[in-house]
């Protein structure tokens, strides 16, 4: 994080299609197995099977308690980038770079946007979503590369 950026960003090389990496994201079904946080616990009933520009999708979470939120596609570029925000303002994004081993795939945390700047660095959230964020790209990797048992 620098200066007023308010954004912080995690990269990881994943050894799949941007395609591959993108239809992962693009399905809330997905972001509870995705997860490095913990606190995405499942899509909430009749969500809809993939994402688009201004898509909302709700989602059961649990920090403490339990509890739910709405979030709503904000960015939407197929195969290369996807994010959304919620009641708070903020934003999580996911961008796609084709590389010769795969995917760069950068998720950002931007709290540029958010209603509750202050609270947010105050709380420490950015540092503490960093390790957060990359126990996500690993998973995601793992998610798309690890062998299947069938």
């Amino acid at each position: 994080m620098t200066g007023k950026q308010r954004r912080v960003s995690v990269s990881r090389v994943i050894n799949a299609s941007p395609a591959a990496v993108f239809d992962v994201l693009a399905s809330p079904a997905g972001h509870a197995t995705i997860d490095g946080s913990g606190q995405i616990t499942a899509p909430r009933p009749s969500q809809p099977v993939r994402l688009a520009l201004g898509t909302k999708f709700r989602m059961d979470m649990k920090q403490g308690l339990p509890y739910r939120i709405t979030n709503t596609v904000v960015e939407f570029e197929e195969n290369r980038r996807i994010a959304w925000r919620h009641i708070g303002g903020h934003v999580w994004r996911y961008e796609l770079e084709p590389v010769p081993s795969g995917t760069k795939v950068t998720e950002t945390f931007d709290w540029s946007t958010s209603r509750t700047k202050r609270f947010i660095e105050l709380m420490g959230y950015p540092a503490k979503h960093v390790p957060n964020m990359e126990r996500t790209l690993e998973r995601l990797d793992d998610h798309l590369t690890a062998p299947r048992r069938d």
